[in-house]
């Protein structure tokens, strides 16, 4: 993997795709009039924070991608497909964070822990086995959701332009020129996904919550948001890690599972999805120039 784009990332949004590079972003997006409209703008805020060049604290940034840059770029689209002015910022947007990040955290974080602890209680069995039960339960949890609602035609669009998104800079960091044509050809697959980070988050979970013992409901409830920054710097760092070093044939083996997963979060894309994607990608890179300057 070469290292021409050790920042740069994607994302799916309602018809169209986000790219995020260094120091800018890009979202471009399918109008009602098939034309192509593209927006940036430049990173501030924790893009420009020491946090970026802390190992395992820039994990936030990818936890920031993935709720705060993922609602903005989605209300940013979803008014461009519906012609409305209304925009989604200031206490809007970080209520949406809110909600979105409290009912991730409850589904897939304090259910689980519940069922562990309930298990624990009623079937006799130590902490270290309801943990583990606990951390199973919550990897179904998340494995079932994605595919379930990647049945959804909606979604399914939506998992289509992640395809596109991986694409593009997969043909990209191949040297390959960016047309629809060509990019079509690449893999869906990509070992930087939020996809990747996600499976890597849950499977960090049941080893480290399986290490602890037995607590309170109170306790056991808490230690899963408290630890929650924690796993998902682990979890940063062992993707970072692995994206560097897939020359060797053991890390091939390890993201195996990570690029087994992107198949539920990823749907062969149209010519006409891989033309966004391209132009937010080169909106994305001309506008990294332009911040440079």
């Amino acid at each position: 993997m070469t290292d021409r784009l050790p920042s740069y990332g994607g994302q799916a949004v309602i018809e169209g795709v986000m790219m995020r590079g260094a120091q800018s972003v890009a979202i471009a997006m399918r109008a009602p009039n098939k034309e192509i409209v593209i927006h940036t703008e430049s990173l501030t805020g924790i893009y420009k924070s020491n946090i970026t060049k802390i190992p395992f604290l820039r994990g936030l940034v990818g936890l920031w991608d993935a709720l705060g840059l993922g609602v903005r770029a989605l209300t940013i689209s979803a008014n461009t497909q519906t012609g409305e002015d209304e925009k989604l910022e200031g206490p809007g947007l970080y209520l949406a964070l809110f909600i979105s990040l409290g009912f991730g955290i409850g589904l897939f974080f304090l259910a689980p822990a519940v069922l562990g602890q309930a298990a624990e209680h009623y079937l006799s069995i130590n902490s270290w086995w309801s943990n583990v039960l606990e951390g199973i339960v919550r990897l179904l949890l998340a494995i079932g959701y994605i595919w379930a609602i990647g049945f959804a035609p909606d979604i399914r669009r939506i998992f289509a332009y992640h395809g596109a998104e991986h694409k593009t800079i997969n043909a990209f960091e191949s040297g390959a020129e960016l047309i629809p044509e060509v990019v079509a050809t690449h893999s869906l697959e990509h070992t930087r996904c939020g996809t990747a980070f996600l499976l890597t988050l849950m499977l960090l979970s049941i080893l480290v919550f399986s290490l602890l013992g037995p607590m309170p409901m109170f306790w056991r409830l808490a230690s899963r948001i408290l630890l929650l920054p924690v796993l998902a710097g682990i979890a940063y760092e062992y993707i970072r890690w692995t994206s560097r070093h897939l020359d060797s044939q053991i890390v091939q083996w390890m993201v195996k599972p990570n690029l087994a997963l992107q198949h539920l979060t990823t749907r062969e894309p149209s010519l006409e999805m891989l033309e966004v994607s391209i132009a937010a990608f080169n909106a994305m890179r001309v506008q990294e120039k332009t911040v440079s300057l």
